[in-house]
């Protein structure tokens, strides 16, 4: 057992004793309940973003969510990003019991153990976020996470949750029309996406969200990615860029985290665990709709209100991504065994669940032209506009 993993015990035995001798011990944030103890138990979690942020909303919402369905019993707090450790430094303060739970994306782990960005981090090999998340769950990649974090000795209980959106190509300061464009492109991005960008000539700087557009505003970044429109609004970017490029492989199907301190989530009742479980499941199902609500209307504020334009990025430099994560994983996967282990789990999901996906949907776009007269947002060669609804 590594250090990482024994840390936490220890602290675990110290808590334990105190906990007995003190009916306050809730306070510490231990959630093993002592003999005779009433009251909740406490958690305190911290989130990677800003208290701005709508991911931090979504933190929010699923805290309050655990703690209407523990009718009480189980009580958590959470903290924006940078109120106990720095957003990147989540998961060791959370596996060392320094937190005992947060709230994040797997792609910030890709420091500590690259297979665990697969988790949202590239193409997804045609699924989107949501069928990711199946995969996850029914297809083996819940057992394979466990089995990844256990070799870094990382001493946590994650929860992927909260399909997201394919992500935009990026915010920039003209529109990018060809690869070239990249070349020594100063840009942020996370998780396998630097190896991305690094491939397509970007000079990369991996930076959690809060630090991203003040970076750009003195200049320390020309380009960068980050989520969606909510967020991306939130955070003030289109204070330093009025030109945002939709769609890209880079991140196309990724999710949130909620992660847990595992020994302390081990001590609790199986009652509180399970409705944890389906407290997340529940989280994930509200983000998602509240997502529709919100990323639609910041989109299309940041184009009537703050003069964005978004273009759809080029067909040339979205196979080019594909390519060039075809070039990544087969040099990742004959470096580490568990990133091979976790793409072919992958691979074997997408091949029949994207096939039936996409044999089974209607052309969506097809009754959006016909019911509104629009152009297609974001059309190819040119920005989205708006136009009034279809009369009649």
């Amino acid at each position: 057992m590594s250090k990482e993993q024994t840390k936490p015990l220890s602290r675990r035995k110290f808590l334990t004793g105190a906990a007995v001798a003190t009916a306050g011990a809730a306070t510490l944030g231990f959630p093993m309940i002592a003999k005779g103890q009433t009251g909740p138990i406490s958690m305190r979690f911290q989130s990677t973003w800003p208290s701005k942020d709508i991911f931090h909303e979504f933190a929010l919402d699923l805290a309050k969510k655990i703690n209407d369905m523990t009718g009480g019993e189980l009580r958590i707090d959470v903290l924006p990003a940078g109120a106990v450790v720095p957003a990147f430094g989540l998961l060791d303060a959370v596996s060392k019991g320094t937190l005992d739970g947060g709230h994040g994306v797997l792609a910030y782990h890709y420091g500590k153990q690259n297979a665990i960005a697969l988790w949202g981090s590239g193409p997804g090999y045609g699924m989107d976020a949501n069928m990711l998340l199946a995969w996850h769950k029914y297809g083996g990649g819940k057992e394979l996470l466990a089995k990844v974090f256990a070799s870094i000795g990382a001493n946590v209980v994650s929860f992927p949750y909260g399909p997201n959106p394919t992500q935009p190509l990026g915010w920039y300061k003209k529109p990018i029309t060809k690869l070239a464009d990249f070349k020594g492109l100063k840009f942020r991005t996370v998780g396998i996406s630097i190896d991305m960008f690094t491939a397509m000539g970007a000079a990369v700087n991996a930076l959690p969200g809060g630090e991203i557009v003040p970076a750009m505003d003195r200049g320390l970044l020309d380009a960068a990615e980050f989520n969606n429109a909510s967020s991306d609004r939130l955070l003030g970017f289109p204070d330093v860029s009025k030109v945002c490029m939709l769609q890209s492989f880079h991140q196309n199907a990724e999710q949130l985290e909620a992660s847990f301190n595992k020994t302390k989530f081990d001590a609790l009742p199986a009652k509180l665990k399970a409705q944890i479980e389906y407290a997340v499941e529940a989280a994930s199902a509200d983000m998602s709709w509240k997502a529709v609500d919100r990323y639609s209307q910041d989109y299309i504020d940041m184009q009537t209100k703050q003069n964005v334009k978004f273009y759809k990025t080029p067909d040339a430099i979205l196979q080019r991504q594909l390519e060039l994560y075809d070039q990544i994983v087969a040099k990742k996967s004959a470096e580490n065994p568990f990133f091979k282990e976790v793409i072919a789990s992958q691979m074997k999901f997408a091949e029949r669940a994207v096939r039936w996906d996409l044999d089974t949907y209607v052309n969506r776009r097809m009754a959006y032209n016909h019911y509104f007269g629009r152009r297609p947002a974001a059309a190819k060669g040119a920005p989205a506009k708006s136009a009034p609804a279809k009369k009649g």
